[in-house]
Order: C-alpha cells, then sequence, then structure tokens
C-alpha cells in the first residue's frame, strides 16, 4: 500500500509540474499522452491483472521521461542542452533517452504478460520474442509521429523532434533495441523472481 501511494505522489508530482509551464501547449499534450493513458489502465486492471513492482516502477520512470519531454520539447530539454555544449555537438539528445525507455520499460511489461497468459514460456524464445514486440512497438509508434505531423503540419515539428537529422528514425528504433536488449539483461532474474514471490502465475 505505501508502495501504491509514493507511486502516485511521484507520478502527480512529476505531472503537474510538466503541465504547469510547458514550451508549448499541443506539444505537451502529443508528448504526454502515452503517460495520461497509463494511469487509467493500471488503475482498471490492478485487480484483475496486478502487475510486479518492477513493472509498475519501470512504467513510472517512462512516464517520468515522457513528462520531461512533455514539458521543454524533447529537442530542448536544459540539461542536454548543457551535455550538447560540452561535448561539442548541435543537437539535444534527451529523445534518444526517450526511446531506449521505449525499449527498457515495455519489453518488461510485454514479457510479463505473455508469460502470464501463457503465449511465451521461460527460455530464449521468451526472450527473443520480446524483443521483436520492442521493434514493432517502437516502428508503430514511428508512423504515429508521421501521422500526427501530416495531420498538423508544421505544429508537429516538436513532436517529431528530428533536429534536420537524418537518419532520427531509424537511430529511434536502434535504441529502442538497445533498451530492450538492456532491459532483458538487466532485469530477468529480478522479474522471473518477483513473479514467483508474488504468487503470480506462469501459465505453460
Amino acid at each position: 500500500m505505501q508502495n501504491k501511494v509514493i507511486w502516485m505522489v511521484i507520478y502527480v508530482a512529476v505531472l503537474l509540474w510538466s503541465v504547469s509551464d510547458p514550451k508549448d501547449m499541443f506539444t505537451w499534450w502529443l508528448e504526454a499522452i502515452p503517460a495520461l493513458i497509463a494511469l487509467p489502465l493500471l488503475f482498471f486492471t490492478r485487480k484483475r491483472f496486478p502487475l510486479t513492482p518492477l513493472a509498475y516502477w519501470l512504467i513510472l520512470f517512462h512516464c517520468i521521461v515522457l513528462m520531461v519531454g512533455a514539458r521543454f520539447t524533447y529537442a530542448e530539454v536544459p540539461l542536454f542542452d548543457w551535455l550538447a555544449e560540452v561535448m561539442g555537438s548541435e543537437r539535444n539528445n534527451y529523445d534518444k533517452v526517450g526511446h531506449f525507455a521505449q525499449g527498457f520499460v515495455p519489453v518488461i511489461v510485454a514479457r510479463e504478460i505473455m508469460l502470464r497468459n501463457g503465449a511465451l514460456q521461460l527460455g530464449a524464445w521468451c526472450q527473443f520474442l520480446s524483443v521483436c514486440f520492442v521493434l514493432a512497438f517502437s516502428a508503430f509508434y514511428e508512423l504515429i509521429e508521421w501521422w500526427v505531423a501530416v495531420a498538423t503540419g508544421e505544429n508537429a515539428e516538436a513532436f517529431l523532434g528530428t533536429q534536420g537529422y537524418v537518419w532520427d528514425t531509424q537511430s529511434d528504433m536502434f535504441l529502442a533495441l538497445i533498451g530492450g536488449c538492456c532491459g532483458l539483461l538487466f532485469c530477468t532474474r529480478l522479474h522471473n523472481r518477483q513473479i514467483q514471490t508474488l504468487g503470480l502465475v506462469i501459465k505453460s
């Protein structure tokens, strides 16, 4: 119960900070909507399909990444402007953090859902197909960015965050792939242990 309260306090605090003074409200909605959808989705599934603590905390981390990007736009997050200056780069790379998280977090959530519903069993195929899901998810998100750009024209430039980089779409998906592989590498043992400790069912 205490962890749930802490989770909610952090989420609401970051959300209020993010929306209090965004650079552009239209871009804020575009960037923050996945985080806004996550909260009611987790709330309504908390009893029927509760996730592991690892999955919940990773989702919170991803929501924070999204809400920080929503406040400043991904091309103008101050810390990464400073890093770009220090490294002699002209590009703010905060969007790459977002796409890494787009692999690191969903790979664990997808793995858990598929394992517990009997779609996969523990082993190499489980890991491989979880990464395949991440790549598919990342590619679909790039399509969404394209559709939004076509529908809204120049208003979506901050949402796309390409900053003139011709390989932005490909590098975004590559970062999601790396994030997914890292998520499995660093979290698989803890994830399996939490599933077993909580008595959650892995169907075979």
